[in-house]
């Protein structure tokens, strides 16, 4: 029997599973946002808002959340795909450097709230901090973490 090969990031990245779609907040999610609607954005949703940020800005997970509840005219961006999205974005960016190409979805430009530099996207801490210093950016660290100094005023608008 033949071993089935494990995707790519990069085709998981491309495998949409009948996203983006917007659901009625209920149950469980309704303790802790609400009422109205989610929207549920796909991988590439997440990952062309990611690709949007010019060198030199910076974007949060909250900012991705809020670009894809307006597009979708739901109430809320939904805070668990979002964030594994971008890293199945940063994954397929990191497996693309690692083929030589040049042009990738500049991933280290995707904060966590408070500028904070997202531990779970590939490469080292300093490997980020390495790419956000070359783009202008002061990074400090604090305890364990790395974070952008003034990042709000470097957002970009996506």
């Amino acid at each position: 029997m033949a071993i089935k090969p494990k995707r790519s990031w990069t085709e998981k990245l491309h495998n949409a599973k009948g996203l983006p779609k917007v659901v009625k907040i209920e149950g469980k999610m309704s303790k802790r946002w609400g009422t109205g609607t989610c929207a549920i954005p796909s991988p590439m949703e997440v990952n062309d808002l990611m690709a949007k940020v010019p060198k030199g800005k910076l974007i949060t997970i909250n900012d991705i959340r809020a670009a894809v509840a307006k597009k979708h005219k739901a109430t809320i961006g939904c805070p668990i795909t979002s964030g594994i999205f971008s890293w199945i974005s940063a994954y397929a960016a990191d497996e693309q450097l690692a083929q030589g190409k040049k042009k990738v979805t500049p991933y280290w430009r995707t904060l966590r709230t408070g500028g904070v530099v997202n531990e779970k996207y590939p490469g080292s801490l300093e490997f980020q901090k390495k790419f956000l210093e070359r783009e202008g950016h002061q990074v400090t660290k604090k305890g364990k973490k790395y974070v952008v100094v003034d990042y709000e005023k470097k957002r970009a608008k996506i």
